[in-house]
């Protein structure tokens, strides 16, 4: 049974039916994962960030920031205010420019490609733009099996999507050791529900139809997306990425059931298939709204676990154990106060995260209007912390040295 949906509610649904062609109808079981296998310790050499994502031990945690390339950049305006979106993130004299920007001016430990969740949406069939104002817009929505089965995968990526590996290996070699370079990709869960809806929708009502009334096709779909991410992050790591991030950007949407049937076990599929190929590649997964998921997120083989800046740094290090290395979480609206504040915040974060096994970021992205200055004082308090100093204060969380205070 198929029900196409459409976007005036349940009174404009059609239902019919008709097989589906070539598709597995093997649906991954929530609680079906995998031990996670730590990676062993590469150089001493090598970059903070990576090593850290490993998890292995360092003096002080690094950092880095989710949309440090953005409009809240001058310099990233003059693109962005030029070109549209997908000409700079696929231009890659562009794209490799907008990655370089952040990295000149604050130094952070991780370098992160300027690209989008959606960008292999068009390889395999979907369209998408990014709309001023509006944010990505899908012109063919995938709603029925019918529109499944037109679906392509992502057989060539150096072929589809040829700009990835001219961005990666120039970041690659300009970066240079210095510091880490990140890819990432959206979840299975994520690009579905973006390319169900066809834009942003804080409702996901299509989605949430779909999801209710024919679970079958969603899983399906899901599936097909996990088959198609597994090829593109190899990709990514191919092309020079050291570590990789999944973003379940709407993670939010989901009920802890419903984020254990119909996310986790896709992003596991990714994560598995990756690291049969890459155990020595750190992957991170972070969940958008992961509060009331931790403990379901605990099963995650992940290297590191992202979390958004509504959880409790200290409640997620209790519930993860002193082992697992946790990502974030600072509020990013914090960027907007004066330095101590900031400096302040950064402290309480890092000592809430314990002795180390912690990369400081963001729990969201950085939001445009931010001060670029206030920017360079998060990536500077947390190059001035040490966890000695940090422990040694933790009753006011103010242990970065004098420049905390």
């Amino acid at each position: 049974m198929t029900t196409i949906y459409g976007t005036g509610g349940t009174s404009s649904l059609v239902t019919f039916s008709y097989p589906i062609q070539g598709r597995s109808s093997r649906i991954p079981r929530a609680g079906a994962v995998k031990k996670r296998v730590p990676i062993v310790s590469g150089s001493s050499s090598d970059p903070l960030l990576l090593r850290v994502a490993r998890g292995e031990q360092a003096d002080r945690p690094p950092v880095w920031l989710m949309r440090q390339a953005g409009r809240y950049m001058s310099e990233f305006r003059e693109y962005s205010n030029k070109y549209g979106f997908r000409h700079r993130s696929e231009t890659p004299d562009i794209a490799i420019e907008l990655s370089l920007q952040p990295w000149r001016a604050f130094k952070p430990d991780g370098v992160i490609m300027f690209s989008d969740i959606l960008t292999p949406l068009p390889a395999i069939g979907v369209e998408f733009d990014v709309v001023k104002g509006k944010g990505p817009v899908i012109s063919n929505p995938v709603r029925t099996t019918e529109d499944l089965n037109l679906l392509k995968c992502l057989d060539d990526p150096d072929l589809s999507l040829p700009f990835i590996r001219e961005i990666l290996c120039s970041l690659r070699s300009e970066v240079d050791g210095k510091s880490t370079l990140l890819g990432f990709i959206g979840t299975p869960w994520t690009l579905a529900a973006y390319s169900i809806e066809g834009r942003s929708d804080r409702h996901l009502l299509i989605t949430k139809q779909i999801m209710n009334q024919n679970p079958e096709f969603l899983h399906q779909y899901l599936a097909h997306l996990a088959d198609v991410l597994i090829v593109y992050v190899c990709h990514q790591i191919d092309c020079g990425a050291q570590v990789v991030q999944l973003f379940d950007s709407w993670a939010h949407h989901l009920s802890p059931q419903q984020f254990a049937e119909f996310s986790l076990p896709y992003s596991e599929r990714v994560i598995a298939a990756v690291k049969a190929k890459y155990p020595e590649v750190p992957l991170i997964f972070h969940a958008n709204g992961g509060v009331g998921k931790l403990e379901i997120m605990t099963t995650s083989t992940a290297d590191v676990i992202g979390l958004d800046w509504s959880t409790d740094m200290a409640d997620a290090r209790r519930i993860f154990g002193p082992d697992r290395v946790l990502q974030g979480n600072m509020d990013p609206m914090y960027l907007f106060a004066d330095e101590g504040r900031i400096r302040r915040e950064v402290a309480q974060n890092i000592a809430a995260a314990g002795s180390g096994k912690h990369i400081l970021n963001v729990g969201h992205g950085v939001v445009q209007g931010t001060p670029e200055a206030n920017v360079g004082i998060f990536c500077d308090a947390a190059r001035k912390a040490a966890y000695t100093s940090i422990h040694a204060n933790t009753q006011d969380h103010e242990g970065v040295q004098s420049e905390a205070r």
